[in-house]
């Protein structure tokens, strides 16, 4: 019997049935789903046990507060093995999928993402109430040491990788400038350290923080900059605002904010956050040859160039070298991809043809009032394109159909061509007498296949009913 599974039977008195290793993000940990008559729960097996003890410690603390994380159960006497709440396969990651791929977030992903920046002052003010931070791994807090191990993460992971000369005693200097700015900001609150999209679960529609186990006493900007400047995030300037303003408002219920002060001292970390990251990329990319890190890494570039143009020159030289690093060949030829969105309208002819906002000025426009009109006949009047009755008038008379075929063979050759040479937007729009019946039918025919057919994002719009509906990338 395996030590996991004689905790399962202790813990739950039933018979272990089944057990399936779940897939891990590459650390020493080992997840395992455990499923009994009526339990499920997940196992753990660790192979430091520092940094387990640092996770249970956590965990329990974290619960007894009444903070959002999933709870140890059991656990071995070596603390190599532990058993937790089974919160499920949702990954916020996985949840805002749609608005990652897109950079469009649906509303539901919106609200999660509202959601997860409200309950995050709760675990970095309440987690920290009365907790031991002798027990956090590998370090007890922020502190210089920690921050000069990142920076210098940074500098000979990512940095002599590019092969860009630079005079180290000078760039010392500044990191060392840049560690007295981040070290003002000593607090007794929690840092989770790796605060992602990765590290929160979606459970009965709530946020919930995993993988906290690399967190201890520091800062509260830090995994503010993790969170919204997170590099494939793709969270737009207008969203990273709302959610910051909603991060600010919540902690202000657990300590006074002046906010001014906190965005400035914020984008020293967003700043501190990023360099660390592409050492981290760096290092899995170059070193261990993991493509998934190295596709990070235009995204991080495009953060730190933003970064770049508002910072107000603390630290010259690193800014210099930045800079220099941005402009590098290999990084302007890394251009952050955006995928193609096509948006697809329907419109009556009365009221012009729909405006074309994404500044291309084109696509097609289709007329559909040669093909036979329902709304010729009193029974059809009152609905549109969408009701079934209608869209059998329309099929069974079949010349909407042959209109589509046609339709259909010119815009799948153009999504084809322009998601094959990066285009970013297409506009379709079928327009009929009042907008209501043919040009409806037509829109929701093509759209769907689009998406269907593509896998990319649609915007389908039937201005004149107002109605709006979206079809995510897959």
């Amino acid at each position: 019997m395996t030590e996991l599974e004689s905790l399962f039977q202790q813990y739950t008195h039933e018979k272990l049935f089944n057990q399936l290793e779940l897939s891990a993000s590459g650390s020493n940990r080992k997840y395992f789903r455990l499923q009994g008559e009526k339990s499920t729960l997940i196992g753990v097996e660790g192979t430091s046990i520092e940094e387990n003890r640092a996770f249970i410690a956590m965990s329990k603390h974290f619960h007894q507060q009444g903070l959002p994380v999933p709870q140890v159960l059991a656990e071995s006497a070596d603390s190599k093995f532990y058993l937790q709440d089974d919160l499920g396969d949702t990954l916020l990651f996985d949840y805002i999928a749609g608005g990652r791929k897109t950079g469009v977030f649906a509303e539901g992903e919106k609200e999660m993402l509202r959601k997860t920046m409200r309950k995050l002052p709760a675990i970095q003010v309440l987690g920290a109430k009365g907790f031991d931070f002798s027990v956090c791994y590998p370090q007890p807090e922020f502190n210089e040491r920690s921050i000069l191990w990142d920076l210098n993460y940074f500098k000979y992971c990512f940095l002599k990788s590019t092969g860009l000369e630079f005079q180290e005693n000078r760039l010392e200097d500044d990191f060392a400038r840049l560690s007295d700015v981040l070290l003002r900001s000593k607090t007794d609150s929690f840092m989770y350290r790796d605060f992602q999209s990765r590290n929160v679960m979606v459970k009965d529609g709530e946020p919930y923080f995993i993988d906290f186990q690399g967190g201890r006493k520091g800062p509260l900007y830090y995994d503010v900059a993790s969170f919204l400047w997170q590099a494939k995030a793709k969270y737009s300037e207008e969203l990273r605002e709302e959610l910051l303003q909603i991060y600010l408002d919540a902690l202000n219920e657990f300590v006074p904010v002046d906010e001014t002060d906190f965005r400035k001292q914020l984008q020293h970390f967003v700043l501190f956050r990023t360099l660390q990251v592409l050492g981290a990329y760096g290092f899995r990319g170059y070193f261990e040859k993991k493509p998934h890190f190295l596709q990070s890494i235009p995204y991080a570039i495009e953060n730190l160039r933003t970064l770049i143009k508002s910072d107000d020159s603390e630290y010259p030289y690193l800014l210099e070298i930045l800079q220099e690093m941005t402009e590098l060949e290999q990084f302007r030829e890394m251009e952050v991809s955006k995928p193609l969105v096509v948006k697809v309208y329907s419109f009556s002819y009365k009221k012009g043809i729909p405006q074309d906002n994404s500044g291309n000025g084109g696509g097609f426009v289709f007329d559909c009032r040669a093909v036979n009109n329902p709304g010729k006949y009193e029974r059809y009047q009152s609905l549109t394109g969408l009701d079934e009755s209608v869209k059998v008038f329309l099929e069974d008379d079949g010349e909407i159909l042959t209109f589509l075929d046609h339709a259909y063979a010119l815009v799948d050759a153009s999504v084809k061509r322009y998601k094959d040479r990066g285009f970013t937007n297409l506009m379709i729009s079928f327009g009929c007498t009042g907008g209501r019946h043919r040009s409806v039918y037509s829109a929701q025919k093509v759209a769907e296949r689009i998406n269907e057919k593509f896998g990319v994002e649609v915007q389908l719009v039937h201005r004149e009913q107002n109605i709006e509906q979206g079809f995510a990338a897959r």
